[in-house]
């Protein structure tokens, strides 16, 4: 086939999600066709089935912002009137599910049509799309789609709540590529941030508040006075100078890194003995099926969909939104016995297993065929 896939280009779950499932199309033969206004930070490699193609906005005085909606519309006509395109797939609903039914209404004007697949990964339903200043235009988008997919059975409820949305959801979750993320043998790295054999927490995400990184560093603060231990915050965002000035209160700087933005995430992750997700809402909890997949067992807030990807006690512990000190304990709980924490690990490895990309992969794929084939009658 023949795919044109829109995402947003950053580090956020719906853009690495689009990205990662371009390129394993790629490998599988698919001809790949990413629209974005930067190239994707997880498009890092050379395939003879991916292209990219800049989404460009000139400004003009006349506009206070310039009309990205516009741009991308238009990029998306021209795309499918020069290229034998089978389908569009936008990930995120604002504003890529409506840009694209919108090219496809112009399309149709030139005798010309494509399917459209909108795939909701969260905010885009759960924080951004529930603002009423979107509504009519998200349940347009949707209802004008050819086929929705959702991260997870969470988001599917939460779209069907908050939206008057007739269209089938199918629910295809997020999924890990194991090719890349494993646990890497990276003692030497290990050996130099704990060199008296401190256990090693981690979290990543953008720092922004609904992902409560002051719950990460109040958990982490208690597991350090049972537990020796370093804290490396990986990613960056609003809230990192706040979180800074935490430890700084709390007088535990010395234990924790902030490593920024990381390519290599995965290699951190190889060193990790624990993650935390304490998020206020998480459609799925990708970066805790990243973790998993390189043998770390995370203690989770139980919202949206992080209980559908975490089983209870068995690669770690979901608790109530806020609620650090059971936090703390549950992470203490998994840290404090070897032979408990290898269990973790190893259960954390095989569950992650099941997300593996060449697993759901191959559930987008029959998707896309469904779509074109009832598309195409």
């Amino acid at each position: 086939m023949n795919i044109g896939i829109v995402c947003y280009p950053t580090y956020g779950g719906s853009g690495v999600v689009a990205t990662e499932l371009g390129k394993y199309l790629a490998d599988k033969g698919h001809q790949l066709h990413f629209l974005s206004y930067e190239q994707p930070a997880r498009l890092d490699y050379f395939s003879n089935n991916v292209f990219y193609h800049e989404v460009s906005v000139n400004e003009y005085p006349l506009f206070r912002y310039p009309p990205y909606e516009l741009a991308l519309t238009s990029k998306m006509v021209d795309l499918v009137l020069s290229t034998d395109i089978d389908l569009l797939h936008v990930h995120y609903a604002i504003p890529h599910a409506a840009a694209a039914v919108m090219a496809k209404h112009i399309l149709r004007s030139k005798n010309t049509d494509v399917p459209v697949i909108t795939t909701l990964h969260g905010t885009d339903i759960t924080l951004v799309g529930r603002d009423s200043t979107y509504t009519p235009v998200v349940n347009y988008a949707l209802d004008n789609s050819d086929g929705i997919t959702a991260v997870s059975n969470s988001l599917k409820k939460d779209t069907y709540t908050h939206f008057d949305v007739n269209n089938d959801i199918e629910v295809i979750p997020n999924f890990v590529d194991f090719s890349r993320f494993s646990k890497q043998p990276k003692e030497h790295f290990k050996k130099a941030i704990a060199p008296n054999g401190e256990r090693i927490v981690i979290h990543t995400s953008n720092f922004r508040k609904v992902k409560r990184v002051e719950d990460v560093i109040a958990v982490f603060a208690q597991i350090n006075k049972a537990i020796p231990s370093r804290l490396l915050l990986i990613g960056d965002g609003p809230e990192r100078f706040r979180m800074e000035e935490i430890c700084r209160d709390l007088d535990i700087s010395e234990s924790v890194s902030f490593l920024g933005k990381q390519e290599a995430v995965e290699e951190v992750l190889s060193v990790g003995d624990l993650f935390l997700l304490p998020s206020e809402t998480e459609s799925f909890g990708l970066a805790a099926l990243e973790a998993m997949a390189c043998e770390v067992p995370v203690v989770a807030s139980n919202t949206g969909g992080i209980p559908e990807v975490i089983p209870e006690g068995l690669v770690g512990f979901t608790c109530d939104v806020g609620d650090v000190d059971t936090m703390a304990k549950r992470g203490i709980e998994i840290l404090s016995d070897p032979k408990e924490l290898e269990r973790y690990k190893q259960e954390a490895k095989k569950h992650a297993r099941s997300y593996d990309i060449e697993v759901i992969g191959p559930m987008y794929v029959k998707f896309y065929e469904k779509i074109v084939s009832n598309f195409n009658r």
